[in-house]
C-alpha cells in the first residue's frame, strides 16, 4: 500500500475526524461485524453531505489516479460506498464509469457490472475504506472475469493491517490509499481526539486486531 503523500493523508485524516467519519473510542470499543472488538470506526460515506470535504477528497483522488494510474481509461467504483465516490472522480477525469454489485442482481441481466462492459478497458477502481482486502479484491476478480484490465486501486481510508498488505500483493493490485491508520493517530493528538496515552492500545489493535481485548 502507498499513500498519496503525508500531508495529504494528514489533511484527510483531520477532515474525517472533524466530520465524525473516524470515531476513536479505545475505552469503549465498537463491535465489527466479524465479531473484532475495535477501538476504531470508519463511515467515510458522511463526507458526501460536507462539499468542501467532498470536494477536497475528490481533488485527492484525481491526483492519486493522474499521479500513480496515468494510463487510465475508466473508474470502477465497488458498492456500494464506492460509487458516489467514483462517479465524483470519474466526472472530475471526464472518463466512462462503471460500478461493481456485491452479488449479481437476481432479475433482468443478472448483471454485476453495471455499464458498458469493454474488454481490455484499462480501468482503477475506488473504495471508501480497506479492512482486509476481501470484499475490494472480489470487485476487481470480478472486473478481470469480464474482461477488464484492472491498473489498482485508490481509496480513501485504509487501516493498514498486514494481512491486507499481503491479499493485494498476492493479486498483483497496487492499491493507493489518501491516508491511514498511521497518518491518523498523531492528527488525533493533535488535535485532542484522543490522550497520548492511549496510543500503546491503538498501536496494539492495528497489529492483533482479532485478538485485541480477548
Amino acid at each position: 500500500m502507498e499513500i498519496l503523500n503525508p500531508s495529504i493523508a494528514a489533511q484527510v485524516a483531520r477532515h474525517l475526524l472533524e466530520i465524525q467519519a473516524i470515531r476513536l473510542q479505545p475505552e469503549k470499543p465498537f463491535t465489527w461485524a466479524s465479531g473484532w472488538k475495535s477501538p476504531i470506526y470508519c463511515d467515510n460515506r458522511l463526507s458526501l453531505s460536507y462539499p468542501e470535504i467532498r470536494n477536497s477528497i475528490k481533488e485527492s483522488l484525481v491526483k492519486a489516479v493522474k499521479y500513480f494510474f496515468p494510463d487510465v481509461e475508466a473508474i470502477a467504483g465497488v458498492a456500494t460506498a464506492g460509487i458516489p465516490q467514483g462517479t465524483l472522480l470519474a466526472d472530475e477525469l471526464v472518463l466512462p464509469f462503471i460500478y461493481v454489485r456485491s452479488k449479481a442482481k437476481g432479475h433482468g441481466m443478472e448483471n454485476m457490472i453495471e455499464g458498458k462492459v469493454v474488454p481490455n478497458q484499462k480501468v482503477v477502481v475506488v473504495e471508501d475504506l480497506v479492512s482486509t482486502g476481501g470484499s475490494s479484491l472480489k470487485a476487481v476478480e470480478d472486473l478481470r472475469n469480464a474482461g477488464f484490465e484492472v491498473l489498482g486501486m485508490v481509496a480513501i481510508f485504509s487501516y493498514g493491517f498486514e494481512v491486507a498488505d499481503k491479499n493485494f500483493e498476492n493479486a498483483e493490485v497496487p492499491l493507493v490509499c489518501l491516508s491511514n491508520y498511521d497518518s491518523l493517530l498523531p492528527e488525533a493528538v493533535k488535535e485532542s481526539y484522543i490522550d497520548h496515552s492511549t496510543l500503546n492500545s491503538l498501536a496494539e489493535w492495528r497489529k492483533n486486531p482479532s485478538g485485541w481485548m480477548q
